[in-house]
């Protein structure tokens, strides 16, 4: 199939620059190694409207983050009528928010873990009562675990939340899930086997993610034949919840009686 003349959004301003700019780059070798015209185009440094004046026929979104990810790229490639990769505006700004997908899971009666807005007027020691600690503090609209802290103290929430609240204005504190982290990449309608994800760090941190050495993703993931397939199908209903097509990546948590909570 001959695709045309193919640019590959990477880097953004985003928080996530950095990590986009990687896999943009790998994205940009796979399709030349493919016979595909793929090319660079980083918005931070050029203008939208260049994807018209150069010519460009589709567009391979391998931003991260905000300006990239929450539908507002997607909507000006809309607007310029250039097809592009994944899910559209309303998908990618409802997955993007943390907040929001909670409330579609849990309308839709799919699990996930216990949370409760937090504002500079919340009583913090009434909410770590309440959900209990560890609790896990993040803004609602960052990826890559950007802003995001692991509080084991009453007295450390607000912190966590002054963190947090430079991020985003929503700022979400999320129960936190004793047990497995998984990860599932969802390809079309096909769902792939199931990553478990294993670091020593006290969570799966931006560092874990991407800087050290020790993180470990183990497949197969070691869960039995049943489970597998019982999370591989909630995290479709998940995907599909939200209006998601074309890829995505859904990740979940297992408590200590195997019961799943989407992330």
């Amino acid at each position: 199939m001959k695709f045309g003349k193919v640019a590959v959004l990477l880097g953004g301003k985003s928080a996530e620059r950095e990590v986009s700019l990687k896999s943009g780059g790998m994205v940009l070798k796979a399709l030349r190694s493919k016979g595909v015209d793929a090319h660079p185009f980083d918005p931070k440094e050029k203008d939208f409207a260049t994807l018209e004046k150069e010519r460009f026929e589709r567009v391979f979104i391998a931003l991260h983050g905000r300006f990239g990810e929450d539908g507002t790229v997607q909507g000006i490639l809309e607007w310029l009528g250039i097809p592009y990769t994944g899910s559209g505006v309303l998908a990618s700004a409802l997955a993007m928010d943390k907040l929001r997908t909670k409330r579609i899971w849990a309308a839709e009666g799919l699990p996930t873990a216990p949370h409760v807005v937090l504002t500079s007027e919340s009583d913090f020691k009434a909410m770590s009562r309440k959900l209990g600690l560890p609790i896990f503090v993040k803004p609602a609209r960052e990826g890559s675990s950007v802003g995001m802290t692991k509080v084991k103290r009453a007295g450390d929430l607000e912190e966590a939340f002054a963190l947090a609240v430079n991020y985003d204005p929503v700022v979400i504190a999320e129960k936190f899930i004793e047990g497995p982290e998984l990860t599932v990449a969802i390809l079309g309608e096909e769902v792939l086997p199931i990553i478990k994800i294993e670091t020593p760090r006290e969570f799966y941190d931006y560092e874990a993610k991407y800087l050290a050495d020790d993180t470990r993703y183990l497949i197969p993931s070691g869960l039995a034949a049943k489970k597998e397939k019982e999370s591989q199908a909630l995290c479709l209903k998940a995907f599909q919840a939200l209006g998601c097509r074309g890829w995505g990546r859904v990740d979940l948590m297992l408590d200590r009686r195997g019961r799943p909570y989407l992330l």
